[in-house]
């Protein structure tokens, strides 16, 4: 057996590498998804006991230990040393500033507050948990060639489902506005057979969709990397189904008091995405920009 990963990188890119069944270890898909959901939270890990942990991702203690065990680690202390020996690297009074922010996670009523106010506050500052969850375990060379791919490749489709179809309308409009041949794979609802058809090997596909996950946009993405389309995909955990096709996979958490999944972080993931392409595509962003500017202006078209 490989010896256990020292860094939170390493286990991160590991519960990758067995989404993709390219690690050589099994877990079963419980195990997997627990060890997804703990590296993505790498703080909580390295402050929280076991028993906590266990609780919150709702699995018994002993699953944690068979899990830990099974990755090489003595113990969970051992693997829970990982995440403390990393964070701390990063902050040298790591500890009890996190003890700090866990007590604060719950925002407090502001005396004088309506309900109605304390509500809309709960929800941003979860929005703003959710996109420090992001940047947290963010790649910057997933980053950069993710966006080398969205600048260069022939043709660039985006699809996602339900509330996703709104953050695949708000990417491709973005995308468009810097350079051509951008549009949804099912913009006119024939089918995303259809769409793919007119995709070609070298040509990129974004797709989204979060836990419990859309099996349609799972089947579009195996689909379209069996066809040598380079998929990138936006989504919750290590362990979507979206990972394993996917040439690069960005996580988002969504932990929400909203009734449906939170999408305010996506949205800012998405913002920035477009931003990193912009800046890679320099002048031929900034001309395609005046091109459009040029028509808004001549057809007098409401902007906003």
């Amino acid at each position: 057996m490989p010896a256990a990963p020292r860094t939170v990188k390493q286990l991160q890119a590991l519960a990758v590498q067995i989404g993709r069944e390219e690690a050589g270890l099994s877990p079963h898909g419980k195990s997997h998804t627990v060890l997804a959901k703990l590296v993505e939270q790498p703080e909580e890990v390295a402050v929280r006991s076991i028993t906590e942990l266990a609780a919150s991702l709702g699995v018994n203690a002993s699953t944690l230990s068979r899990l830990v065990r099974r990755l090489g680690y003595e113990g969970f202390v051992d693997f829970q040393k990982v995440f403390r020996d990393d964070l701390a690297q990063e902050h040298r009074h790591f500890y009890s500033q996190q003890a700090e922010r866990l007590v604060a996670a719950t925002p407090q009523r502001t005396e004088g507050a309506s309900a109605e106010v304390a509500a809309m506050a709960r929800l941003a500052h979860e929005s703003v948990a959710n996109v420090e969850g992001f940047l947290a375990q963010l790649s910057a060379a997933e980053l950069r060639e993710a966006a080398g791919l969205l600048a260069r490749a022939p043709r660039v489709r985006f699809y996602g489902l339900r509330q996703f179809s709104a953050l695949a309308s708000f990417m491709a409009y973005g995308l468009g506005l810097i350079r051509g041949d951008v549009g949804l794979l099912d913009a006119h609802g024939l089918g995303s057979a259809e769409g793919l058809a007119q995709l070609q090997r070298g040509d990129v596909l974004v797709v989204a969709s979060v836990s419990p996950y859309t099996r349609a946009v799972a089947q579009v993405a195996s689909a379209a990397a069996k066809a040598g389309i380079a998929v990138v995909a936006i989504t919750d955990t290590r362990a979507s189904p979206l990972v394993a096709p996917a040439r690069h996979a960005f996580f988002v958490p969504h932990k929400s008091s909203f009734f449906s999944n939170s999408m305010g972080a996506y949205l800012i993931f998405a913002e920035g995405l477009l931003n990193v392409v912009a800046t890679l595509m320099g002048k031929k962003a900034l001309a395609a920009l005046e091109t459009s500017e040029r028509f808004i202006e001549e057809l007098k078209v409401e902007v906003g």
